[in-house]
């Protein structure tokens, strides 16, 4: 394609046959609107003659144009003289100033009188290059230089990519569309008749076998292929296929054949051996020909930089390595394995002036294509005459392996089905390159570099969205589009096919779109537009799978869940681990999920849409819901054996799910922290399985979903203040009271008295208790019993209620003897500590401290030895022995941080700094309460983060920052207050015994320290 040269120096290009494309110094640039595009088109095509205004509303509307339509054209040709020619805005104002007619002539895009011209060398466009060496082509075989000709046409119908200007509206793209694809057919009856001329028969039958197939009525292009049969010995196929076109003819036009057809066939008949004569002059040999397959690149591509970058240096830098470079591309369908793959192949074209061979191999047809068939194309566009092509598929592979050594030629694989359909298709020697893509992850070809796709981001999709449909309109309905993306999943494909429907429908809100995509049921239904649709490309991968996968594939996708395990699957399916394991993994390897980590899977989104449509339509209602249920259960035991792990002495984890033997050694769970971080990324599972529960499943699913809840408190503390809980407790208690269960509701109301508990709300939490204990069945377990009596001990101590606290504590320490855990004796043993410090009995608060951490240390449990020495620390640093006070809690913070207890370790974090400013160090004390507030941002647990602001504020003051101060001073006072708690009055008090402190004598103090 030729170029010129724009306003700011950087070369201009113009591509019309196939997609308009316009680029500067190579890089893409957006030509607008299909409106838009029409009127560069019809400027382009005028050869740099002026349009007249109602001329180019013409080419766009035709005799249907709107209101207004000249000043729409009007805004096209502005905002093309800005794309063109980026300095042309003030002379777009000046334009508008003085309407005369006028050549500007320092720009492209001109205004000539009421109309406008593009003034560009005529062979700018690669309309005019073809032209160009269309006609130099017919006028070197018309010279007797047949071969020259040939190589002329051959290059010119090289720039073809596509229907030419393809996506361009109006009654003029129409006309030239026609008019384009005529010269087209010209060119090749041209090129087949020189070489036809130069004696090359076995190209002739290559361009004409097709050719004639389509185009059946073409007179010339029938003779030109009987005499390339003849020629090549097939003399009753040449007279067949006069017999064929002459019936044809008959039939359609009612004509007979031509004088050139009917004088040729006259001559085979007679077996004229003047038509076995080349009148082509001997000439130097014919250079081989450089194919340039590859399909045109899309013009509106989005993101995907980092590969892009990467892969296309990687092939650029090919010949540099001393094997052939492989690079392979796999991912879901819809994905953009296909628009990537090409994108990079013409960025990388430059590197490979030897050609690039493009094929689509297939691989989700039920009959994919043959390599040996790949091969024989690839070998006939590398110059091997049809004659001399082995039949055999090593043969054939051995022959390009020998065309391509030491030459430099890109080779574009698409749709691939498997390593074995590729390995014959690559060469042998390094310099040339391969890039593949296929659904399935290509491990068996030796050395590939595999990539494998995944959606979009969130910036990439909303650029592709407002590429498609249009900036301004994105840009107008921001948080609709980007809902929309998201309802899309980020697939490529989808957000393409949105986009389109929202190009072809001017009056569509972003937002009524997205409101026909929530329905999750009727989504796929939506995302199609034309030939392209989400639930046909997922299908095409579907079928291939066998019944047992297919099966597999359903199935998993009815939990609800963003990801599953190994052992979830084998649940879900009723398998054997090592039974479900393979199913999985094939599904991996057919692109239809994701594998995100070993052992760890999940669908895309919208292919999770299509698995779960397909299993409401092949499988029972109770197989879906056995599905569901088999996990629920699978992730209590899960739950539990990492409770139990973490907690040999936890009676209640016990009780809670029947455990059968080997079923702790299946969780895997020990002490190490990747594995208390694996159980944490579980948690999205488990609110995503509840919600699923009581949505579907709430009578069956009741009881197993109400002890996961509680387990997953009792592992970690924190979760119950959080979100999760929150969205879940209220429906799960509306289904248990509508259920009529004691039992789930008792222990919801626990649940519930929980929350408000770690948050501090002690009322609320005291009145919650009470109901669950009210509400208790008789039958019901001691283990559970002992928990609610712990609970409301604990939270009336928290509410300064200490001799009532201390009645229900010893009761409960009781219940816990009575169970044999020790490791509960101690933490009850710690909170009668708080009780009597709180009743104003310091050395009988010390005694059961320190009685507590003995019997911590003595069951073994570092839980509880965490518990008993932050509790101990509370208790010396209340009496004055903040030092040693300080060391407890330091050794309280490592063993909360071993086990991930977050709040806790906030919480020791605000009492150290405490401890800091009652030694004298402030600025230690500030960093400590720093950390503390950090680890509690967004938190819900109120009473930590008023001892943190407390800390915070006492350590400001102690730095003399008065009114930083106060701000974490009042804030602590105000959330003690709204809680009830005793420290609202020692803060009131901190506040006042600051009013008229010498803060530049503390200042001076601070810096003598």
């Amino acid at each position: 394609m030729s170029e010129s040269r724009g306003s700011a120096g950087q070369e201009l290009q113009f591509a019309l046959l196939g997609e308009v494309v316009v680029r500067r110094g190579g890089a893409p640039l957006n030509p607008g609107s299909p409106q838009q595009r029409a009127v560069l088109v019809r400027l382009l095509l005028a050869g740099g003659r002026a349009v007249p205004a109602q001329e180019l509303v013409d080419a766009i509307w035709g005799e249907e144009s709107p209101a207004r339509a000249v000043g729409t054209v009007r805004t096209y040709v502005s905002r093309l003289r800005t794309l063109l020619t980026p300095d042309a805005a003030g002379r777009e104002r000046a334009d508008r100033a003085d309407r005369v007619d006028r050549v500007d002539r320092a720009g492209l895009l001109v205004s000539v009188g009421d109309g406008y011209a593009l003034r560009i060398p005529q062979h700018i466009t690669d309309v005019g290059e073809f032209e160009r060496l269309a006609e130099a082509g017919a006028s070197a075989r018309a010279d007797g230089d047949a071969r020259r000709g040939a190589a002329l046409l051959t290059e010119a119908l090289s720039l073809w990519g596509g229907e030419p200007l393809a996506g361009v509206p109006g009654p003029y793209a129409e006309r030239e569309r026609d008019r384009l694809a005529q010269a087209r057919l010209t060119a090749l009856e041209a090129l087949a008749g020189a070489e036809s001329d130069a004696g090359n028969d076995a190209q002739v039958l290559a361009l004409l076998v097709p050719f004639v197939a389509e185009y059946p009525l073409r007179e010339r292009a029938r003779a030109a292929l009987m005499l390339a049969l003849y020629r090549s010995g097939r003399q009753a196929e040449a007279l067949a296929l006069f017999d064929a076109g002459r019936r044809l003819l008959i039939q359609e036009l009612g004509i007979e054949p031509g004088p050139e057809l009917a004088d040729l066939h006259r001559r085979i008949l007679a077996g004229d051996p003047g038509l076995l004569a080349v009148t082509a002059p001997a000439t130097e040999p014919e250079p081989e020909p450089i194919p340039a397959q590859l399909p045109g690149d899309t013009l509106d591509f989005t993101g995907r930089d980092s590969l892009v970058d990467t892969i296309g240096h990687s092939l650029s830098t090919a010949g540099d390595r001393a094997a052939v470079t492989v690079h392979g591309l796999s991912g879901i369908g819809g994905v953009g394995k296909t628009t990537l793959a090409v994108h990079i192949a013409h960025r990388a074209r430059a590197a490979f002036p030897d050609g690039q061979l493009y094929a689509d191999l297939s691989g989700t047809s039920p009959t994919p294509a043959d390599p040996a068939a790949l091969l024989g194309d690839f070998l006939l566009a590398l110059g091997v005459p049809a004659a001399q092509l082995p039949d055999a598929t090593a043969q054939r592979a051995a022959l390009l392996r020998s065309r391509l050594a030491d030459r430099r030629v890109l080779i574009v694989l698409d749709n691939a089905r498997d390593a074995a359909q590729v390995l014959p298709l690559i060469p042998g020697t390094a310099g040339s390159a391969v890039l593949v893509t296929s659904r399935a992850r290509l491990v068996g070809i030796p050395g590939a570099l595999l990539t494998e796709l995944s959606a979009l981001d969130e910036l990439e999709a909303l650029e592709l969205l407002a590429a498609v449909a249009g900036f301004a309109r994105v840009a107008a309905e921001g948080q609709a589009a980007t809902e929309l993306v998201a309802a899309c999943a980020r697939l490529p494909l989808a957000v393409r096919i949105v986009a389109s429907r929202l190009a072809t429908r001017p009056r569509w809100t972003v937002a009524s779109l997205l409101d026909r995509l929530r329905d999750e049921q009727r989504r796929l239904t939506e995302l199609r537009v034309g030939d392209l649709a989400v639930e046909s490309t997922f299908e095409l991968g579907y079928r291939l799978l066998s019944e047992r996968q297919a099966w597999a594939f359903r199935l998993l996708s009815v939990p609800d869940v963003s990801w599953f395990s190994l052992s979830a699957a084998a649940a879900v399916l009723d398998l054997p681990s090592d039974e479900a394991e393979p199913l999985a993994e094939s599904l991996v390897d057919a692109g239809l999920l994701e594998a995100e980590a070993a052992g760890r899977y999940r669908y895309h989104d919208l292919v999770r849409v299509f698995a779960r449509v397909r299993a409401r339509e092949t499988e029972p209602e109770r197989t879906r819901s056995g599905a569901v249920l088999r996990l629920l259960e699978q992730q209590l035991e899960y739950v539990c054996a990492a409770w139990r792990a973490a907690n040999e002495q936890a009676p209640l984890s016990w009780r809670l799910h029947p455990v059968g033997p080997g079923a702790r050694e299946e969780t895997g769970f020990g002490n190490g922290a990747l594995e208390w971080v694996a159980l944490r990324n579980e948690r999205t599972v488990l609110h995503e399985l509840a919600q699923q529960t009581l949505r579907v499943e709430p009578n069956q699913g009741m009881r197993p979903l109400v002890d996961l809840l509680l387990a997953w408190v009792w592992l970690f503390e924190d979760e119950s203040a959080g979100p999760g809980l929150r969205e879940i407790l209220p429906a799960a208690m509306a289904a248990a009271s509508h259920a009529d269960d004691p039992r789930a509701l008792s222990r919801l109301r626990y649940l519930t008295g929980l929350r408000h508990s770690l948050a501090g709300r002690v009322a609320e939490a005291e009145a919650e208790f009470r109901a669950a204990l009210l509400l208790l069945p008789t039958d019901e377990s001691l283990a559970i019993r002992y928990t609610l009596v712990a609970e409301l001990a604990v939270n009336l101590n928290a509410a300064g209620r200490a001799e009532e606290a201390l009645e229900h504590l010893r009761l409960a320490r009781y219940l816990a003897a009575e169970l044999g855990n020790r490791a509960d004796e101690a933490r009850l043993l710690g909170n009668i500590a708080r009780g009597e410090l709180t009743a104003g009995r310091p050395e009988r608060a010390r005694q059961a401290a320190e009685e507590g951490l003995e019997t911590a240390l003595n069951s073994g449990s570092r839980r509880s030895e965490a518990d008993a020495r932050y509790q101990l620390g509370i208790v010396l640093g209340s009496s004055g022995e903040v030092a040693t006070a300080v060391a407890h809690f330091a050794e309280a913070l490592a063993l909360y941080r071993a086990q991930q207890r977050v709040s806790l370790e906030a919480l020791v974090l605000a009492r150290l700094a405490h401890c800091r400013i009652d030694m004298g160090e402030a600025l230690p004390a500030r960093r400590l309460a720093a950390m503390a507030l950090e680890l509690l941002d967004a938190s819900e647990l109120h009473y930590h983060l008023s001892l943190a602001r407390w800390a915070m504020g006492r350590s400001l003051l102690a730095l003399g920052e008065p009114r930083e101060a106060g701000e974490f001073l009042a804030s602590a006072r105000e959330g003690f207050q709204r809680l009830g708690a005793p420290e609202a009055a020692e803060v009131r008090a901190a506040q006042r015994a600051a009013d008229g402190v010498d803060w530049m004598l503390i200042r001076s103090r601070e810096d003598m320290t």
